[in-house]
């Protein structure tokens, strides 16, 4: 095969178990349609990177364009497969490269049947009309908010107004319970994202110091990601000093870190599609004060309680319940809260919100704050992350500390483990550097 990958692609059966996993759970006579996410524009003739589609890639481990996965599902689960291609043409050869081809696309997804996309009309109006059912992608995450209309979104509508009588599905139910539990090839993506995200940050501590720039912190992650055959970043990178640290999303990385100032770094590298993401909040001299220690110190007491308590079978609403408690006694160890506050809602104090108003866990996958159903239960395979925080802005004080973990039977493990999360050590690695 001729590919243009940073990264070392999972064999084609993982996604052909993965198309048989959905078949099953789809009536026979259903046909699935899933687009590649759409190249936006920026201005002029410019254009973001492409972005691949996540289910799309789950389903194929196609990372290009105007790819198109449409699959006939038969009697018992059984399916015929199609994959539609953007043909190479000379111009495409010249100004960006030559595409896949029919066979790099079949070698990697194990679909046989590869055509190009031109086909796309001729072959929905043949498969449409005799389809009992139209399985399309909607992407319905929670915390998805966005005036922007994706492909699939469009291409849904295009195809309800072309074929009225067509009963349209939506596959995310389906697809989010799938992508929650990883298979042991997605597990050796998801470790090389998180082994990266940890070698980074290991990389910058030495070299902090007060008067950097929060994008020079940045510009040092990056590099450091990109030396590793990461792509880029999982998501935008948080480098906040300050009282920014109290900034839950803060991502302008514009100032400079002073000395005596906290540095909240919320980081990750991708890997194959997958995604690191990890917290540490570090001292920008190397040193913690008594009272950053002191936050600090609790922060960490309750992560290790989250991590003690993620287990099979555990509810993640009475997970994140137990957590709020668990912070309840840090928040008035603290003198942040009172007694008579917490004592008021002692089994799931909510007053602890002022600060600390996140959660402590999302799941991890292709996507960082990954799919997953409405109500999850934890269960064995699953990756989730941990970061609870504590946030003062009056006194420019906050501290997340997170990691990525993956739940076992007994337990969980830890997939950042190169990373420093202990004060001493944290504080060692920074003077190393001085």
């Amino acid at each position: 095969m001729n590919l243009t990958l940073k990264y070392t692609p999972l064999p084609a059966d993982v996604y052909c178990r993965t198309r048989d996993r959905l078949a099953k759970h789809l009536p026979a006579g259903s046909l699935v349609v899933v687009h590649a996410n759409d190249v936006y524009p920026t201005n002029a003739d410019g254009t973001l990177a492409h972005h691949q589609n996540a289910n799309l890639f789950y389903l194929t481990g196609i990372d290009q364009e105007e790819t198109v996965l449409i699959m006939r599902i038969g009697e018992g689960g059984t399916h015929e497969d199609t994959l539609l291609l953007r043909e190479t043409n000379e111009q495409i050869v010249i100004w960006e490269g030559a595409r896949l081809s029919k066979e790099d696309a079949s070698a990697l997804s194990g679909i046989a049947d590869v055509r190009w996309t031109q086909e796309y009309n001729r072959l929905l109006a043949e498969w449409v009309p005799a389809a009992r059912g139209l399985w399309l992608e909607k992407d319905n995450h929670p915390r998805r908010y966005t005036y922007v209309q994706t492909r699939n979104e469009r291409m849904a509508a295009a195809l309800q107004a072309a074929y009225p009588d067509a009963k349209l599905h939506s596959l995310y139910p389906l697809l989010a319970e799938m992508r929650l539990v990883k298979s042991p090839e997605e597990m050796q993506q998801l470790r090389e994202a998180c082994r990266i995200t940890g070698a980074g940050f290991c990389d910058l501590l030495p070299q902090v110091k007060p008067g950097m720039g929060e994008w020079e912190i940045e510009a040092i992650l990056s590099a450091a990601y990109l030396r590793r055959r990461a792509r880029k970043f999982s998501f935008l990178p948080i480098i906040a000093a300050g009282a920014d640290t109290c900034v839950l999303h803060y991502i302008s990385n514009h100032k400079t870190c002073r000395d005596g100032d906290l540095i909240l770094c919320d980081i990750g590298a991708e890997y194959g599609g997958y995604a690191g993401d990890m917290t540490r909040t570090i001292p920008a001299n190397g040193k913690f004060t008594p009272r950053q220690r002191a936050v600090y110190e609790s922060v960490l007491a309750v992560h290790r309680y989250a991590a003690s308590i993620m287990r099979p079978g555990v509810e993640k609403a009475e997970y994140e319940r137990l957590v709020r408690v668990r912070m309840a006694q840090e928040l008035v160890k603290l003198g942040l809260l009172s007694r008579e506050e917490v004592d008021a809602q002692p089994t799931n104090p909510l007053c602890v919100r002022k600060y600390y108003m996140h959660g402590t866990s999302h799941s991890l996958g292709l996507d960082v704050h990954d799919v997953s159903p409405d109500a999850p239960t934890f269960a064995e395979g699953q990756v989730w992350t941990i970061e609870p925080g504590i946030y003062i802005p009056e006194e420019n004080i906050g501290i997340r500390l997170e990691t990525d973990v993956l739940i076992l039977a007994d337990g969980v493990e830890d997939l950042i483990p190169n990373a420093p999360i202990e004060p001493d050590e944290i504080e060692a690695a920074m003077a190393a550097g001085h």
